[in-house]
């Protein structure tokens, strides 16, 4: 009666959240904007909201950029023979930006992924009152 899920490994996963896609089916969007998730894929319905990414596609993002630009920096440092500080940042900021802000989504969208490939959803928020266990 109901359809059986669909079984995707985790790299194909992985690569549709890298290029915005659902998961699951490849088709319907991850993200509603820039970097505001949908809660359900438009084509499948899969429910999105349990797979919170939270801070992880910052955090990738930052480690990214840094690991590409600060080789550029001590490359440009050496064969420049130490050029002013106002050509590091006229190079390296708009670098810097440019780059985590093409990074983050598709971050964002590979970290969504992955959770759900892994089936590590995000507990359901309490319904109130305090924990009665001591």
């Amino acid at each position: 009666m109901g359809e059986q899920p669909v079984l995707v490994d985790t790299w194909t996963a992985m690569l549709r959240g890298w290029r915005g896609r659902c998961p699951r089916c490849g088709e319907g969007s991850l993200f509603g904007g820039f970097l505001k998730m949908r809660s359900h894929c438009p084509a499948c319905e899969l429910a999105l909201e349990p797979y919170r990414a939270d801070d992880a596609p910052a955090y990738f993002t930052i480690f990214a950029v840094g690991h590409i630009v600060v080789p550029l920096v001590l490359v440009v440092e050496r064969l420049a023979k130490q050029p002013p500080l106002w050509i590091h940042a006229l190079l390296w900021l708009p670098l810097s930006v440019l780059l985590a802000l093409y990074l983050l989504p598709h971050v964002k969208g590979t970290v969504i992924a992955l959770l759900w490939a892994l089936r590590v959803a995000a507990p359901k928020p309490s319904t109130g009152g305090l924990d009665p266990s001591p």
